[in-house]
């Protein structure tokens, strides 16, 4: 069942990928079309992280009560039928009520297989399972440039939704592999008290996981959200280059993440969280060089890759942080916290880019990425004294 069951998983973080990347990769056709100003790309994507920051903090309760298996397929069906509704869209109200499904689809399925691979893989599988989102990501662009190119964004959205339902089946039909054994106990369905938002953020180390966690999905979001607007507003890209271009971060991301599931062979948590951080500071000083599209392409692959080890590192390493009782608990509290980063900082820099300009794009990047390195230090600090007592039963 296990050898059958991680592919599954693979294909469910698949699914979980391909809505991210699209907004950001359709928005300078789209704004226009819809007749609206550029930033407001930004209070969409607060809908979705909002919808996501609350699914995610009742990831632990839905999780314990229906199964992971029954959370992610339905969570795939709400994103699926969200995307559909993007598709007949043709207002930016529209857009925003489609939001909120868009988003409440993410939140728990992310918490619960971060926090199930977390567990039961080890970490080179944690890298290969949000490789397959970054496969995800890296696809949506890519269906998007042709669309538009072809057809128009809506049809883009269309043939996404249409991969979400074929994917949403293969979950559904997936079901018996996450069943317990049979004369297994049944669990206790209430979330207990020490699990509880306010005991759990009184952890030592969790703060500062959390704003790292914050600052991380800053980055990822504002880089994948405005990548095309960059290159189209600043650097006077044509908008279909523009839209393939923006793939090339989350292109970045995937082809990290699987080398990285080799790279933690070697490296532990804490040397890959700080690798990628090195890449993501080249990446963004490249950009900052006013010498031509060349290191643009590569800054943004760059950037790319230096998230790709972040996230799943921190994912991996909270149990042996924290400890496997807590870890769902916990897990779902910091994809509630890098939504709240994904939610705020894309629309922030949305404002800066239209008032000032979107030149800013690197400067803005790099500020996160100093706090986001502070609170990771810092981080590590406080709980290596913890990390060290649970080496032994981890």
């Amino acid at each position: 069942m296990v050898s059958l069951l991680l592919p599954v998983i693979y294909l469910a973080f698949i699914s979980l990928g391909l809505p991210d990347s699209l907004l950001g990769s359709a928005w300078p056709v789209m704004y226009q079309e819809l007749g609206t100003s550029v930033s407001v790309a930004g209070i969409i994507s607060m809908i979705i992280s909002a919808g996501t920051i609350v699914s995610s903090l009742n990831s632990d309760r839905l999780n314990t009560r229906f199964g992971t298996g029954k959370v992610t397929a339905v969570s795939v069906l709400t994103t699926a039928v969200a995307l559909f509704g993007f598709s007949i869209s043709h207002s930016f109200w529209a857009l925003c009520l489609w939001g909120i499904p868009y988003g409440l689809g993410a939140g728990s399925v992310d918490a619960a297989l971060n926090n199930y691979v977390a567990l039961h893989y080890k970490a080179r599988h944690m890298s290969w399972l949000h490789c397959m989102w970054g496969v995800g990501c890296s696809t949506g662009p890519v269906v998007m440039s042709w669309a538009i190119s072809h057809l128009n964004w809506n049809k883009g959205y269309l043939i996404i939704s249409i991969f979400q339902i074929v994917l949403t089946l293969v979950l559904f039909l997936s079901l018996p592999l996450w069943q317990k054994p049979a004369g297994a106990a049944e669990e206790d369905t209430s979330v207990p008290a020490e699990r509880s938002f306010s005991s759990l953020i009184r952890v030592p180390g969790v703060k500062e996981v959390l704003i790292c966690f914050f600052c991380y999905c800053a980055v990822e979001s504002t880089a994948g959200m405005w990548a095309a607007s960059y290159c189209t507003l600043f650097r006077g890209i044509d908008a279909q280059r523009a839209a393939s271009w923006a793939s090339l971060f989350y292109i970045g991301i995937t082809i990290g993440r699987f080398i990285c599931g080799f790279v933690t062979m070697k490296l532990n948590a804490q040397n890959m969280i700080r690798l990628g951080q090195f890449f993501i500071a080249v990446g963004a000083v490249l950009m900052l060089l006013p010498l031509g599209d060349s290191l643009l392409f590569i800054g943004l692959i760059l950037i790319g890759l230096g998230c790709a080890p972040i996230y799943p590192s921190i994912i991996h390493e909270t149990p042996a942080n924290f400890g496997a009782d807590l870890s769902q608990g916990i897990i779902g509290i910091q994809m509630a916290f890098a939504y709240v980063g994904t939610c705020l900082m894309p629309p922030v820099f949305g404002v800066l880019g239209q008032h000032i300009s979107f030149g800013l794009y690197p400067v803005f990047l790099m500020a996160i990425l100093i706090l986001m390195v502070v609170m990771a230090e810092r981080m590590h600090r406080v709980t290596a004294e913890k990390r060290n007592s649970y080496k032994a039963n981890y």
